[in-house]
């Protein structure tokens, strides 16, 4: 079992819990595994730590959803300043591991941050839009 932090309560809090799961299961299908979900590094928090296996690295995801059209694309919702705080978020993962996350000897060695974006489908399925690797740093 990993690490978790309970999700908003509310619906839109249950609609971020079922695109975050529906990401992570996206990625166990990819054959990465998921080591940690909405963990609290410092002030940040992560959506999802996983370990891509090709080549290893750590990973940082942040999970972006959107359930009708009409609010825009999920993408445009990450700005400067978000991909800023991801990636002190995976600096400080990297540099000092984080309690009840355990990383193989060297894995926080090669690490970056995705964004995987998401939208809702028929009888709420969530699917996959863009799976962006290597987010550039600020």
């Amino acid at each position: 079992m990993h690490p978790t932090s309970r999700p908003p309560a509310g619906p839109r809090g249950a609609t971020g819990a079922a695109a975050e799961a529906a990401a992570a299961a996206h990625l166990v299908a990819c054959g990465w595994t998921v080591l940690a979900r909405n963990l609290r590094v410092g002030r940040n928090e992560v959506d999802i730590v996983a370990r891509d296996p090709h080549p290893p690295t750590l990973v940082v995801v942040e999970v972006r959803a959107r359930s009708r059209p009409g609010f825009g694309a999920a993408i445009e919702t990450v700005d400067g300043r978000k991909v800023a705080r991801l990636y002190r978020a995976a600096t400080n993962l990297a540099r000092n591991g984080h309690p009840g996350l355990v990383l193989a000897p060297g894995e926080s060695a090669a690490w970056r941050v995705d964004l995987l974006t998401l939208r809702s489908g028929t009888a709420g399925v969530w699917r996959v839009e863009q799976h962006l690797r290597g987010l550039s740093p600020p």
